[in-house]
């Protein structure tokens, strides 16, 4: 029976983690979120621009890059399917001007424009990402439990995934490529400790500066070409770092919320922060219908619990 230290994947929720990791590092000057890719990444390759316009790191994490949703690469056995993500395999796509649109001027979904954040931010940095988001955001929250490749003591408590069959789907390693973008392991005692911090209403002078830039809307629905990809949880209103932003409507308070769905698994999170509320789901088999119905459920409780 699933309880609290059951260690599951918490697939694409990874890439609000990696938006906290941004918040950090721009909020300490390390970087702005202006700042073009080309000047970050330190990659020896010359990144395409659309229009005049440059990827810029706030581009990547409020997904409107430009960049298709996935890394064109070879195909990998099932027991290692993210191996051929490399970063040879990303100069590659990068060399061939994958741009869809101009940066900045829609959204769609992409999972490459987080692996290249995240090869950005270790580069800022000056050591692997899987490092930074230890010492910025897991440990200060004592998340010991939320990992890239669950340790060997942590073989029995792992959930096993299922694919839409029902058949079970391999526990399969996390490479370097995809840590931003959807590589993190947790558990539902680390997630609430998680959310407890943005839901904290009295939080430190530095937390509050975290939480101010964490949760702020970057990019409005407002004036986009067009949006792909991001309306699972709820139709989006505003793209935050990492976070999909649902503006009030009717009874329903502000909500901040991710989803994910990787190897047999799916999760889904919502918060209100300014009601103080949060909640959030798993399930371990790939289910359409059961899915969208975990989401309403979710944001119905969130809305019931803090409504307008």
């Amino acid at each position: 029976m699933p309880d609290g230290d059951t260690m599951f994947r918490i697939a694409s929720v990874s890439k609000v983690f990696c938006g906290s990791v941004l918040s950090s590092l721009a909020i300490d000057g390390k970087v702005q979120l202006t700042d073009r890719l080309q000047d970050r990444l330190g990659w020896d390759v010359t990144l395409p621009e659309k229009d005049g316009r440059a990827i810029r790191l706030i581009d990547l994490v409020a997904q409107a890059s430009g960049l298709p949703r996935e890394v064109p690469r070879a195909e990998a056995p099932p027991s290692d399917p993210f191996s051929t993500n490399t970063k040879e395999a990303q100069i590659a796509a990068l060399k061939d001007n994958p741009l869809l649109f101009a940066p900045g001027t829609a959204v769609l979904y992409s999972n490459f424009g987080y692996d290249l954040l995240g090869a950005a931010l270790a580069n800022v940095s000056g050591k692997p990402y899987a490092e930074v988001l230890r010492e910025r955001v897991l440990d200060p929250l004592g998340m010991k439990d939320t990992v890239f490749n669950p340790r060997p003591e942590d073989q029995p408590r792992l959930m096993q995934g299922h694919n839409f069959d029902g058949s079970p789907m391999p526990i399969v390693p996390t490479s370097t490529a995809i840590e931003c973008a959807g590589g993190l392991y947790s558990t539902a005692d680390d997630l609430l400790r998680w959310m407890n911090w943005h839901v904290d209403n009295k939080p430190s002078a530095a937390e509050a500066e975290f939480r101010l830039v964490n949760h702020a809307a970057f990019l409005y629905r407002d004036g986009l070409a067009s949006v792909v990809g991001l309306d699972d949880g709820g139709p989006m209103d505003a793209m935050g770092l990492g976070w999909v932003i649902m503006l009030p409507n009717e009874h329903r308070p502000l909500i901040l919320q991710k989803s994910g769905g990787l190897q047999g698994m799916f999760l889904y999170v919502a918060i209100a922060p300014t009601r103080g509320v949060g909640a959030f789901f798993v399930m371990n088999e790939f289910n359409a219908a059961g899915f969208m119905a975990g989401v309403k459920t979710t944001n119905d409780l969130v809305a019931e619990i803090a409504p307008r």
